[in-house]
């Protein structure tokens, strides 16, 4: 081989060279370099953009939150069996005119009305009574704690049958009612028995 074709041999060679290195060189996609600077995550940027606010803090407790911080005790279930219960017997004292078994349960600015009810029955020569046909309905409504003192409400649907006599003689109508009575009690207190302390009418 002659000189001259070792030279030209010794330049395509370069030249194969040359275009390996440029095609094999090159970077195929992107690295975190070339991301435009507002999608990089952590990079020196973030630090100067300002804090997120601090969560609120938490207000005060309201409802049955604030009523089982006073009481852990509270249970709904239980609650709502003695309002219940209680609820059965105001009624079917208040249609015997039961003074004695109403007073305890209902707070003065209930009992008066009770009372002035009761007596005019009695003025006019009437008696009643009360037989429920099935257990009363009784659903928890909510609760409010203002201060020692806690609210609660409760929707009561019933279906009672009642006796009545007067000048006029004797009748028996079954009745359905639906009514939200609000019960009252003191947390400070040791005496577990919330009282009546408002009767509203309800959608029946």
């Amino acid at each position: 081989m002659t000189t001259l074709e070792l030279i030209i041999l010794a330049a395509l060679a370069g030249v194969v060279l040359f275009q390996l290195y440029a095609v094999l060189g090159r970077r195929v996609g992107r690295g975190p370099e070339d991301l435009p600077q507002a999608q990089t995550v952590g990079g020196p940027q973030d630090l100067a953009k300002p804090l997120a606010p601090p969560a609120e803090e938490a207000g005060p407790l309201t409802g049955l939150a604030a009523l089982k911080a006073r009481d852990p005790g509270f249970d709904i279930g239980q609650f709502l069996n003695g309002a219940r219960s209680a609820y059965q017997m105001i009624v079917k004292a208040f249609a015997v005119g039961d003074r004695a078994a109403l007073k305890p349960l209902l707070s003065d600015e209930v009992m008066g009305p009770f009372e002035a009810a009761i007596a005019q029955r009695e003025a006019e020569g009437r008696s009643e009574s009360v037989d429920f046909l099935a257990p009363p309905r009784a659903d928890f409504e909510g609760v409010d704690v203002v201060g020692d003192v806690a609210k609660a409400a409760v929707r009561f649907l019933a279906e009672y049958r009642k006796r009545s006599k007067g000048p006029e003689g004797e009748a028996v109508d079954d009745l359905r009612t639906a009514e939200i009575w609000t019960f009252e009690r003191n947390l400070k207190s040791r005496d577990p028995n919330w009282t009546l302390i408002h009767v509203d009418a309800a959608e029946a």
